[in-house]
This record gives structure tokens, sequence and C-alpha cells, in this order.
């Protein structure tokens, strides 16, 4: 067993990403502010690597902790600007299975997130998948307080060079400030949204 260096997790490596979106693809300025989308992803050790097991809880117990971790960083990130929407992802190694990766995704881990974004009403998309290092994954975004803002549909594509090893978890939240630039199919918008108060 590795030594714990977070909680009881072993992590051995954080990564951040910041994209700042100025045009479209054919070249249009944005439509307003630029597209800040940020990625936080963590390294950490599976102790259940190579093993099945029914009990979950050593990747479950502590995830509280992390989720507040995260939301910790991406308040530094961004700074001043408003998170609108989010999105989270995990890539196990292949010694790993997919479920370990999703333990550590769910509502204990989630919910201090929302509170460092100073709220989210709406359930955080997600995805995952098992890979070997330099793989890439999409992580989906949408809006934070309502899933039906069509024009917070979004992804970001992420690839670590060095992740995850066989026995390793890389947990990603990603972020947007705002929509798709020049989004125009209609339905419900950011602006239709009572109490959308994001980053504060």
């Amino acid at each position: 067993m590795k030594a714990s260096n977070f909680a009881s997790y072993h992590i051995r490596k954080w990564y951040s990403f910041t994209e700042e979106t100025l045009a479209n693809e054919t070249g249009q300025l944005a439509d307003g502010e630029p597209l800040f989308k940020y990625v936080i992803a963590a390294a950490v050790h599976n102790p259940y690597a190579g093993r099945f097991s029914q009990d979950l809880s050593q990747l479950i117990d502590d995830s509280p902790a992390l989720g507040e971790e995260f939301g910790r960083r991406i308040r530094e990130l961004a700074g001043e600007r408003k998170i609108i929407s989010y999105g989270k992802a995990c890539l196990v190694g292949t010694n790993c299975e997919y479920e370990h990766g999703n333990a550590f995704l769910t509502n204990p881990a989630a919910d201090p997130v929302r509170v460092a974004l100073g709220g989210g009403k709406s359930w955080v998309p997600s995805t995952g998948k098992r890979g070997a290092p330099g793989c890439t994954i999409d992580v989906p975004l949408a809006h934070k307080d309502a899933l039906y803002v069509r024009d917070q549909y979004d992804t970001i594509s992420v690839t670590f060079g060095d992740g995850p090893a066989p026995d390793e978890v890389i947990i990603i939240w990603a972020f947007a400030t705002r929509g798709r630039l020049h989004a125009r199919l209609g339905g419900l918008k950011a602006s239709d949204i009572k109490g959308d108060n994001g980053l504060t």
C-alpha cells in the first residue's frame, strides 16, 4: 500500500488546465466575453487495483474531503470569473475497474464542489473509461443550475501524458464560464435561470 498524503489517499499528482477561446471555428469573434474552460484532476492510487471487492468504502469514505479540495482549487484557478457549467469524469488504469472511478464521483464527493461554486441545482454530467497513459477523454459540460440549457451543452477533451498508471484513477472535474460561442439553436438560456449566482 502506498503512503497516504491526502486524507486516506495517495495522490501522485494534481493537474490543472485553462483554455481560453476568443473566436469560434470559423473565426467569428466571441459574442461577448471569451469562453474560459478549466480542468482540475488528481491521479490517485487505487487500493483495489487487481482485485474485486464488494465494499468500495476505501474510495468513498474520504471523498468529501477530496471534493472540498477540488472546490478550493477551482475557486483559486477561476479567480473572479463566474462558473456557469460543470462536468466530471474518471480515467481508470488497466488494473482497475470502471466502478472504482465512479466511486470518486458520487454525491458525497460532488456536493462540496457545488458549495464552492455557490450552489449547483442540477446533477453533474459524468463519464469515464479505462485507459493507459496518454489516452484522451471528453468531459461533458452542462449548466450547473438547470440541465436543459441548450447553449451550455459542451465538452472539453483532456489527456494526461503520464497517467493513469495501471493502479491509478484520475479524477477529473471540468468547468466553464459561459456557453458555446455563437450558440443559436434556441431553447432555455442561462439568463432565464433564477438564482444563477455562480462563483462568488
